[in-house]
């Protein structure tokens, strides 16, 4: 291997590992969840965002791409694959389906995780909590 292969790729393990420069960000928690994790979801009424609770007390919302209506349906249920592991950590870990159960299934494109804090969870309506 030469000596600049060598000192380029010591040079981007040295920057990956520094990591970043202020200190809450280095200790804030990545806000990811797991899939078996996932027990309840809620729809809004414009169906542009969805409520999933996770664990006992941690909620998230799904932001879509031009609403998410088939979620609205009566019997709709979701339909989810991830893509790599069993955690979903962004919007491109997890690919969401609504299905009616007369063998649609319709797509919903997440633009956005965001995971809620406490106080967040607290100015939720009752009607938006899973």
């Amino acid at each position: 291997m030469s000596r600049l292969r060598l000192a380029v790729i010591v040079g981007l393990v040295a920057s990956t590992a520094a990591g970043p420069s202020n200190a809450s960000a280095r200790n804030a928690a990545p806000r990811c969840f797991h899939t078996r994790d996932w027990n309840g979801w809620t729809i809004t009424p414009d169906a542009r965002s969805m409520y999933i609770r996770t664990g006992v007390r941690s909620l998230y919302r799904l932001d879509f791409v031009g609403g998410c209506q088939a979620a609205r349906d009566v019997g709709a249920h979701l339909v989810t694959r991830t893509r790599g592991s069993g955690w979903i950590c962004d919007a491109l870990d997890l690919d969401l389906k609504v299905a009616n159960g007369h063998g649609f299934a319709t797509p919903c494109i997440i633009s956005k995780i965001t995971h809620l804090s406490a106080d967040e969870v607290a100015a939720l309506p009752k009607s938006l909590r899973p």
